[in-house]
């Protein structure tokens, strides 16, 4: 079942949204080699917890950390570690809070220092192709018209679309109805209605679309074990244009 949610309701969204927000552009700073992903999920969780909010996947179904970080092949939900981050890696940071009884929840992905041409491309892309998707997400379209935006943008520069793992609907529960492929069909799904928010989120591969779920029962990782990259965006639907509640404003001042 889809739940529309008020006004008051997306306020507590948004606020959640913007901590989500500063908590990546916060670790994002000091994502460069040398630094090991544990270290930066300690630092995230500090950082939350100052904001008055509690980190939103630390024991979620299990969930051991408070980031998701997933390096190069990685394509999500990898788990912290005491591996070091190097030259040319890629990290997707996926992030979430919970406030007032709401959830927050956003990604992106950093390169580490100096990438190749063929990772920064994969990077450009998959970010614009975020913002392809959420140019669609208005009330009266359909789900269908994001994933095909997604895909038709990221296949046309010779990337692969992931098809195992989906955006979502968020509200009191992290995970909601409806699921947001990130592939699909111009006119088909289910309706976009103003109240919904949804998170955005293409995980785009840079070789083949295949993936296998590691031993740990959380990684999701590229079968041909080249890069993937993840970003991720939440937005509340209106009628006319999108209202985009994240923001990656934190994340390029910092890189500016």
């Amino acid at each position: 079942m889809i739940r529309l949610k008020t006004r008051e309701e997306i306020e507590i969204l948004r606020e959640n949204a913007l901590m989500v927000s500063k908590t990546l552009a916060h670790v994002g700073k000091l994502v460069e080699p040398g630094i090991t992903t544990r270290e930066l999920d300690a630092v995230a969780e500090k950082y939350i917890r100052s904001l008055g909010a509690e980190p939103g996947f630390l024991g979620y179904e299990g969930f051991p950390a408070t980031l998701c970080l997933s390096v190069n092949e990685v394509v999500v939900h990898g788990f912290p570690s005491d591996y070091r981050l190097r030259e040319g890696d890629i990290l997707s940071v996926d992030c979430g809070t919970k406030y007032r009884g709401f959830y927050g929840d956003s990604a992106y992905t950093f390169p580490v220092g100096k990438v190749d041409e063929e990772t920064r491309k994969l990077l450009d892309t998959t970010k614009a192709s975020l913002y392809e998707g959420i140019a669609k997400a208005v009330a009266g379209g359909r789900i269908g018209d994001i994933g095909n935006a997604v895909q038709s943008y990221c296949e046309s520069r010779g990337f692969s679309v992931v098809r195992e793992m989906v955006g979502h609907g968020l509200g009191r529960n992290m995970h909601e109805s409806p699921e947001v492929p990130n592939y699909g069909r111009q006119g088909h799904g289910v309706k976009l209605r103003e109240g919904m928010v949804i998170c955005i989120e293409p995980m785009i591969n840079a070789g083949k679309k295949e993936v296998y779920l590691d031993d740990n029962g959380w990684g999701v990782i590229t079968a041909d074990h080249r890069k993937s990259a993840h970003f991720e965006l939440t937005v509340a639907i209106r009628k006319g244009e999108p209202e985009v509640l994240s923001t990656f404003e934190f994340i390029e001042k910092n890189n500016n």
